[in-house]
């Protein structure tokens, strides 16, 4: 299974043409986004394009709706399959050896070159605007008012499977064991509720490939990531147009 990234290209610029295409790439590969030109194009002002490209757009850049507002960045390219990541999830969440709550997907890319391998973790991107609570018809699936994070009732889960039909990135499986469906929660009844603060597969990386942590903190260093302007960050799938809280960046 492939996922294709989304890039910032394509970002709407306003009405400057005394910025040369060339320095717009620029700023749209830093996650710029030009607003003004003044003094004949020599001073320019640039700004952060966050409400353009990054899921907490409009409301959500300026307030996070939930405290704490858990989300998570992802650096691709530090990711090299180790899979420490999958066996801290699995032994921490007792997940069975056919189920999964995150998993890591190849992408492979040829050029003149030759070819290239990525890695990509993915997980339930704990939406703003989840499609999979609006499907389910016993309400099973929810997003906690308090954390925002999108969890599973069991007791009320009846197998129908219709909120795997409705997420946008395949992040749940039916668990044989509690005769449910079982998903990724960040780790909220196994760790964040007894006070540890990072997921287990975010502690267990050793290439601090998930910087897990409160988007509604603004000295945290996941806002600190997502929110920069120096590097590119993006969804996956941003069509679907749920905000995911799952970001992806490099570097």
């Amino acid at each position: 299974m492939k996922k294709n990234n989304v890039s910032l290209e394509g970002l709407k610029n306003e009405g400057l043409e005394n910025v040369s295409t060339e320095e717009r790439r620029s700023f749209l590969k830093m996650g710029l986004a030009v607003t003004g030109v003044f003094a004949g194009g020599t001073i320019f002002s640039a700004t952060s394009s966050v409400k353009s490209v990054y899921a907490s757009a409009g409301a959500y850049a300026e307030k996070y709706p939930y405290k704490p507002h858990y989300g998570m960045v992802i650096h691709q390219d530090r990711c090299i399959d180790c899979e420490r990541c999958l066996q801290a999830c699995k032994k921490t969440n007792h997940v069975p050896d056919y189920g999964y709550r995150t998993a890591i997907l190849e992408k492979e890319t040829r050029d003149a070159v030759g070819g290239k391998r990525e890695f990509i973790p993915v997980l339930c991107n704990h939406c703003n605007l989840p499609q999979c609570t609006r499907v389910c018809p016993t309400k099973a699936t929810y997003k906690d008012q308090t954390t925002g994070i999108v969890s599973m009732d069991i007791t009320k889960c009846i197998g129908c499977l219709t909120c795997q039909l409705g997420c946008p990135y395949n992040a749940r499986y039916f668990s044989e064991e509690k005769h449910a469906v079982d998903k990724c929660n960040f780790c909220f009844d196994t760790r964040l509720s007894k006070g540890e603060k990072e997921t287990a597969c975010a502690e267990a990386c050793p290439a601090q490939v998930r910087i897990f942590g409160d988007l509604s903190d603004q000295g945290s260093q996941l806002y600190k990531r997502v929110h920069q302007i120096e590097k590119s960050v993006w969804v996956l799938r941003p069509e679907a147009g749920t905000r995911p809280n799952v970001f992806y960046t490099r570097g």
